[in-house]
């Protein structure tokens, strides 16, 4: 894709803050206030991620001791009685993939709302992290290598009969595709199809069927035809 992002490994961070599961309560704010992040993996001696600590489960403490302990959740109570991270952890952790599509992560994120996710490889060994900021990356990708994407992926491959008639123009991350193409059912089609294309902001459609030409009557013709044979 022209060098431009489009999966976890092309915008995660490598460089991580994790912590051990020993790691008492305060030092991981600590950890989080020098380093700038509102969560950290939780990690064993070989770096296999055992869950996340956020800066919601940190919270619980102070909400215990500002509120009625009878009306808390148990699980919160749990959490505002912890001193480590292996209890503090939300386990298992939600992780991504360095090969998923930042479509894919973007949609994992918004599932389990969150803002971060451990990235790690088939063994559950941390790799990265990547955030909601990293994967607004994508929208840095330029113009000219969008309009090659959907004039390859989209245009010669749903009108390869007339790809010369489509026009495609990109501007600022919008697409509009403009001209004329024989079979009109596959125009929503191509418009799913370029929204899909990474760094991809919206798509304006202006595709047109072929132009119609006026049909002649079979009968009207031939009657015409013999009287201009009759005439003198």
């Amino acid at each position: 894709m022209d060098g431009s992002p489009s999966i976890v490994s092309d915008v995660m961070t490598r460089k991580v803050v994790a912590v051990r599961r020993g790691a008492a309560f305060k030092d991981i704010v600590k950890a989080m206030r020098r380093w700038r992040v509102s969560g950290v993996p939780v990690v064993d001696d070989r770096q296999r991620v055992l869950g996340v600590v956020s800066e919601r489960d940190l919270l619980l403490k102070e909400e215990f001791h500002g509120g009625d302990p009878l009306r808390s959740r148990p699980a919160g109570l749990a959490k505002a009685e912890a001193r480590t991270a292996g209890e503090l952890m939300t386990a298992p952790a939600v992780t991504a993939d360095p090969c998923d599509s930042l479509a894919r992560t973007a949609r994992t994120m918004a599932r389990y709302g969150v803002h971060r996710l451990p990235v790690v490889d088939e063994d559950g060994v941390l790799q990265g992290i990547v955030s909601r900021s990293d994967l607004l990356k994508v929208f840095l990708r330029d113009d000219a290598s969008i309009a090659r994407e959907v004039r390859t992926d989209v245009v010669a491959l749903l009108f390869p009969e007339t790809p010369e008639e489509v026009r495609v123009d990109v501007e600022s991350g919008v697409v509009r595709l403009s001209g004329r193409v024989r079979n009109t059912e596959l125009v929503p089609v191509a418009v799913r199809m370029a929204r899909a294309v990474e760094g991809v902001v919206a798509v304006d459609c202006r595709l047109l069927g072929p132009r119609h030409r006026p049909a002649q009557e079979p009968d009207l013709a031939d009657d015409r035809t013999a009287r201009d044979r009759q005439a003198p």
